[in-house]
């Protein structure tokens, strides 16, 4: 008779898979909690606008232009600063912050950044990389940026 019982001194056949599966159950909640909590944080107040040709009997009222910046982004991924006269290239999304610094110390926007709409214009097919990171950029700046939909030719006799 031996102190060690010969049950446990035999090979064990099977492999206990159950700790391995915890884990990876833990491992997918982690990345699920991190992927809702960065949507929460980055993906809310985005609201979509959509444009519809004004009629000449409409009486919508529209924004003062002093206090609405239009921005785009090309099929490129290129931005754009549209004035009522001309499309300027900006290089960067650091360049875009500092325009609106500028023209908020040229007193052509409102020092209250709630009063400045930004509208977004995106390409359909532009890539989503600058999209977001011209859209993280404006938040930062402390602007609320809207994007705009245009609707296809086909949509706009409907």
């Amino acid at each position: 008779m031996s102190i060690i019982p010969e049950e446990e001194l035999k090979k064990q056949e099977k492999i206990n898979l159950a700790p391995m599966v915890d884990f990876l159950f833990l491992v997918i909640a982690v990345f699920a909690t991190l992927a809702v909590a960065k949507t929460a944080l980055f993906d809310s107040e985005v609201s979509l606008v959509k444009v519809h040709p004004a009629k000449e009997d409409s009486k919508v009222a529209s924004y003062n232009p002093s206090y609405m910046v239009v921005l785009a982004v090309t099929e490129k991924g290129e931005y754009k600063w549209i004035s009522e006269f001309n499309e300027y290239y900006m290089e960067n999304t650091e360049a875009i912050e500092q325009e609106l610094e500028k023209q908020q110390k040229l007193g052509l926007l409102p020092k209250e950044n709630e009063r400045t709409k930004v509208l977004l214009h995106i390409d359909k097919n532009a890539k989503w990389e600058p999209v977001a990171n011209l859209i993280f950029s404006v938040r930062q700046a402390g602007f609320k940026i809207h994007p705009v939909y245009e609707p296809d030719r086909e949509e706009k006799h409907l």
